[in-house]
Formats: structure tokens, sequence, C-alpha cells
């Protein structure tokens, strides 16, 4: 964690800042939400940085609620979760 506090933004050299951060998904016509992610955000820029492992871990999610909507058609299409 202290190697985001010491390093700029890669794109324009601004401060980054740890926050929770909320994404939708889309494909194939569902959507998923993910809120409560964790990961450093360029004040300047808005680029979005995860610690080591992190990306794949929010990959491994989102391809889970996808599988879930797939499953549970009652959804409707849309899926909602709260990550911690």
């Amino acid at each position: 964690m202290s190697d985001f506090l010491n390093k700029p933004c890669s794109e324009c050299g601004g401060k980054l800042r740890r926050q929770s951060i909320k994404k939708e998904f889309e494909r194939g016509g569902t959507r998923v939400k993910l809120d409560g992610i964790r990961a450093w955000i360029c004040e300047s820029c808005g680029e979005v940085y995860f610690e080591p492992g992190g990306a794949d871990r929010l990959a491994d999610a989102v391809n889970c609620l996808f599988e879930l909507a797939l499953a549970e058609r009652q959804h409707k299409g849309q899926v909602s979760a709260t990550v911690s």
C-alpha cells in the first residue's frame, strides 16, 4: 500500500488517494453493479489503480455476478452487490 502513497499518477503526475468507488459492467445486455471497491484514484485526472491482485479479484467478482444474473432470470437483467 505504501508504494501507492509515494508514487504519482503515471498519466498526469497527480497525487493518488485511496477511496471506495462503484462501477457498472455490462455484458450481453445484462448489467451488474459493484459498490465499495477500494482503489487508488488520481486526484487530478481520475485514473484508477488497484493494488496487486485487485483487478483480478474485481474481474472474478464481476464474472460471478454475471453467472448469477444468467442463472437467476428473475433479476430482470440487473444485479447489484456491495463489496467490502
